[in-house]
């Protein structure tokens, strides 16, 4: 297909389909004649990629292509979760966060096999500290349920890459799933969070008054 057929049936616009090829994350086409390529069904597939990553997971374009490089490549699949974490994280100075902060972390997280300068455990740490900085500091317990719900979650995430047959497959959901999942995981929170005050604190029709 022509770029203005790609366009077409990937919804992505002829300009920002030059910029990706521009910018090394869309593969070329087959030249035919110069200045005109053909497109297969890949890169219909690889435009939706980049778009679900820019502009749903919010990542830069320099990220796109760390992580695209990831999926690309022949490297284990292990390291394309490091990548694609340290690609949708925000970066994080090991030494801009307090030790009692991380002390906390890995206090909610025993014997969990995580690299000191994990994206997460900074994070994690740097969210404490500012839940201290607000004078909320008695959690009763919540960064322990938040730590075993993330167990859960990442089972989840790690079946749905054993689930996929051949390195590609897994390395692209485990890219997709890494970038989006944080927002699906976000949307769900605040729904349930919705689904339990109403049952919590809003009345049922038996215990309504007439």
């Amino acid at each position: 297909m022509k770029m203005a057929a790609l366009s077409a049936a990937s919804g992505v616009p002829v300009p920002t389909i030059k910029f990706y090829l521009r910018e090394g994350l869309l593969p070329r086409g087959d030249v035919t004649v110069p200045n005109q390529a053909e497109y297969s069904d890949s890169h219909v597939r690889r435009l939706r990629l980049i778009r679900a990553l820019i502009e749903v997971g919010g990542i830069t374009v320099a990220a796109a292509g760390q992580v695209l490089d990831a999926i690309d490549s022949e490297l284990p699949v292990e390291h394309t979760f490091g990548v694609a974490q340290q690609s949708v994280s925000e970066r994080i100075d090991p030494q801009d966060v307090p030790q009692h902060a991380l002390d906390a972390v890995d206090a909610a997280t025993p014997g969990w096999r995580v690299h000191p300068e994990n994206p997460g455990r900074l994070t994690a740490a740097r969210a404490l500290l500012a839940f201290e900085r607000a004078g909320q500091t008695d959690l009763r317990g919540w960064v322990e349920r938040y730590a075993a719900a993330a167990l859960q979650v990442a089972e989840a995430d790690l079946d749905e890459v054993d689930a996929r047959d051949g390195r590609e497959a897994k390395a692209e959901i485990i890219v997709v799933g890494t970038a989006l999942g944080d927002a699906l995981f976000s949307g769900l929170r605040r729904a349930a969070q919705e689904h339990i005050s109403a049952v919590r604190y809003l009345p049922t029709p038996d215990t309504e008054h007439p």
